[in-house]
């Protein structure tokens, strides 16, 4: 695909990022959407989890009715029975999207666009994408560009050669969600911004090492964050990974630095890790008007990667490994 031209960029306000950081496009507040395109059409045959209002698809935006989000509980996945056959069939249907979607990131193509391909993708596995209605979320999945930490919202700004970006997708099929996320590299982004990325990923892999029956919650953390320091990274620490299975967002709370979160692992955990690494020493994120788009307050650029994980008898099964 053709290098978008500076003048479209421009309409985005196009401004390269601090140099002691690299070079790189900085997301402004001015991007923060305030109303949204019609919402993508998913079949009434396709089963959406229960938070989804019934008049999501219908009513005007803003007018949706509110739906009692309930607490729930941990819970752990029967291993061998038919819970585990399907959070793991799940897992994989979402690791299969996020795998061809990967395929097709390009410069010039909008974060509307790629929504629009998750969404036709999970749809035509018979899946409900689970973001969709999640809070009256308005798009099918997440998308976080350089100083974006996460829960980007897809729009109109066309992907520039010099980005990253997170693509973050669940999916809800047969009762059961599959998450998962990855960062992914536009080409000409500066070595700076390639470190980055590849030690975010290779902190996703420490904390799953952290993890088999009888460790605690907390492990994962601290092994991710003294990875993080020793690399010059820091960890924000203003989202968490968390349970998941026929819930989307329930405990455990999985934090990525140090912290006391109670309790230890068992067989039948399910649960996601997803650190959000961040350039420099300063993690944390301010809120944009929209109420989801969470940036870096330095400016800096952030990455993230998430893989599901089942603990098992053993040890660990990583069920959204590609």
């Amino acid at each position: 695909m053709i290098r978008p031209s500076l003048t479209l960029l421009n309409k985005f306000s196009y401004t390269p990022g601090p140099s002691r950081y690299g070079i790189y496009p900085l997301l402004p507040p001015s991007l923060a959407m305030t109303s949204y395109p019609p919402i993508r059409p998913v079949p009434d045959s396709i089963p959406r989890p229960e938070y989804v209002p019934s008049n999501f698809f219908t009513a005007d935006w803003g007018e949706h009715d509110a739906v009692d989000m309930k607490e729930a509980d941990a819970e752990q996945i029967e291993l061998g029975g038919e819970g585990e056959k399907r959070v793991r069939e799940v897992a994989g249907m979402a690791r299969d999207v996020l795998k061809e979607v990967g395929k097709l990131i390009t410069p010039g193509m909008t974060t509307n666009e790629l929504d629009k391909v998750v969404n036709d993708l999970i749809v035509s596995k018979g899946a409900y994408p689970s973001p969709l209605g999640y809070s009256n979320y308005p798009r099918s999945c997440t998308t976080s560009i350089n100083n974006v930490i996460a829960h980007g919202i897809p729009d109109d700004r066309p992907l520039h050669p010099e980005d990253i970006i997170n693509i973050d997708l669940t999916l809800f099929c047969k009762g059961y969600h599959g998450d998962t996320s990855a960062t992914f590299l536009l080409p000409e982004v500066d070595e700076q911004g390639r470190d980055l990325v590849e030690a975010t990923k290779e902190a996703l892999e420490v904390g799953i090492k952290a993890c088999k029956p009888g460790r605690k919650y907390k492990d994962i953390g601290k092994e991710i964050e003294e990875f993080a320091k020793r690399h010059g990274f820091s960890v924000n620490g203003q989202f968490s990974g968390h349970g998941i299975g026929n819930v989307f967002h329930r405990p455990p709370w999985i934090f990525h630095c140090r912290n006391d979160e109670p309790g230890e692992m068992v067989p039948g955990d399910c649960f996601t890790i997803e650190p959000c690494l961040v350039q420099g020493r300063n993690s944390r994120g301010k809120l944009w008007d929209d109420g989801w788009t969470m940036v870096t307050e330095s400016g800096a650029r952030s990455a993230q990667f998430e893989h599901q994980v089942l603990i098992t008898e053993n040890g660990v099964d990583v069920l959204t490994r590609i």
